[in-house]
């Protein structure tokens, strides 16, 4: 009787942990909209068009009396939302890690965010400063929300099964992009028929995302279920706690090192994600229902990428194919460099490309840092790790933004980015993972 009382116990916590683990899945479906939709698809050339609308003879809009070329506007605003996100993150990692109370602080991130992405509907004419703003606090309420969905991975899956929970979760976050950009592109390219100018239907698409992050991450605050802390030592209060993160990592340095290889190729990562339907319509001058098209081409294929690089590491080891994925990054950019104007179909081979080591690197990357986080700081470690994830990379959409701004050449902006994932893949392949691990205090996988 004692054994099948066991047996019953371990089976209802497999259950609870797999319905936890449905939930979850739900916050990258309600979450990734924000992300293709508008980050990746709409909101730069928008934005863009809206800052130009506003610029002086010379192409300049002046925020703050700064002189800022109008296609860099949407780069630097970017950028400006990660130190946003840098200086809230640890914060609030460090009060959820403290308390163990995650879902109050992730409801307050997700329908912050939501609220900002609802509001882009009022972005017209020449309100660039409001895009600015509504971008700034959008992505730095993403970056909160995504760093505390991301810290529940250690809670919820054991170590065998994170690279496949992990992977499954991307999955669903491309699945939902592929489904709401098909309704985008009906929309954007019929907005005639239903009685809306170009302009109006690209603010509904925005808005649109906005009451879908909200309205699905009721699954996920649903679900999930917060846990008594562990935490063996008491968090630093105010901005102090960004400082206590960096010297708590000092003491596990492997971590400390696999998480500045990630914030590097990452950074390259977001940049290309957020600034590639710029590129294509204004250094390839391709319209925006084919910028559309090739986005819901990346999020088809990214399905198939996470899960197939996720089967990958299940034989190679979860390291190697995001090293595997790094040298594909480098290869798809330089080809992007000599990408001729005015021909949709290469870039729609550019984005087949993109799509299938999308996925896959930023799943992998996830599941193998959250090995590397000691017991009861995975939320402030993951703030961290968050600090350059999702289109957050502050250096990234800086370097482009710069490069433009002293060139002119979006080509010479994305040829830039290569150097991201060289220097990345150099520093990953010099960290010892299952060491790090070991030296972490978690249990080794038998393949890592």
């Amino acid at each position: 009787m004692g054994t099948d009382t066991v047996r019953a116990g371990s089976a209802d916590e497999a259950a609870e942990r797999r319905r936890e683990q449905r939930g979850w899945y739900f916050y990258d479906w309600a979450c990734s909209v924000y992300s293709t939709s508008v980050l990746t698809v709409f909101l730069g050339p928008y934005l863009t068009s809206v800052a130009k609308n506003a610029a002086d003879a010379d192409g300049y809009v002046h925020p703050l009396g700064i002189p800022v070329r109008a296609g860099s506007f949407f780069a630097y605003s970017v950028s400006l939302s990660v130190i946003v996100a840098v200086l809230v993150m640890p914060l609030v990692g460090a009060a959820a890690d403290r308390t163990g109370r995650k879902k109050p602080l992730l409801a307050a991130a997700a329908y912050t965010g939501a609220a900002a992405t609802t509001g882009m509907f009022f972005l017209g004419g020449d309100r660039y400063l409001l895009g600015g703003l509504l971008l700034v606090v959008a992505n730095a309420a993403q970056s909160v929300g995504t760093m505390l969905y991301n810290s529940y991975l250690p809670q919820i899956a054991p170590p065998e099964e994170r690279d496949a929970v992990s992977s499954k979760g991307w999955a669903f976050g491309y699945a939902a992009g592929a489904l709401v950009l098909v309704v985008n592109l009906v929309l954007y390219m019929g907005h005639d028929s239903f009685g809306l100018s170009e302009s109006a239907a690209v603010r509904v698409c925005l808005a649109s995302a906005g009451l879908w992050w909200g309205a699905f991450a009721l699954i996920p605050l649903r679900r999930l279920r917060d846990r008594r802390s562990t935490a063996k030592e008491p968090t630093a209060p105010g901005f102090r706690q960004l400082a206590a993160t960096v010297r708590d990592m000092r003491r596990h340095p492997l971590t400390l090192a696999f998480l500045l290889a990630y914030l590097i190729y990452n950074d390259g990562i977001q940049t290309v994600i957020s600034q590639a339907s710029v590129y294509g319509s204004e250094e390839l001058d391709l319209g925006q229902s084919t910028l559309i098209a090739a986005v819901l081409l990346v999020q088809v294929l990214a399905v198939v990428g996470a899960l197939a690089l996720g089967r990958l590491a299940r034989l190679y080891g979860a390291q190697r194919t995001i090293l595997g994925s790094l040298i594909a990054w480098a290869v798809i950019l330089a080809a992007g460099f000599f990408l001729p104007a005015g021909a949709p179909v290469w870039f729609f081979v550019l984005a087949s490309g993109i799509g299938l080591v999308l996925g896959g690197s930023q799943a992998l990357s996830r599941s193998l840092f959250s090995h590397l986080v000691p017991p009861g700081k995975e939320a402030e470690y993951f703030s961290a790790y968050e600090m350059s994830d999702r289109g957050m990379s502050w250096l990234g959409p800086l370097l482009f933004g710069i490069t433009y701004q002293l060139t002119g050449s979006y080509r010479d902006a994305i040829i830039s980015l290569v150097a991201f994932f060289v220097i990345g893949f150099v520093l990953l392949a010099r960290v010892p993972v299952r060491q790090a691990i070991i030296d972490a205090g978690n249990p080794v996988p038998e393949r890592i």
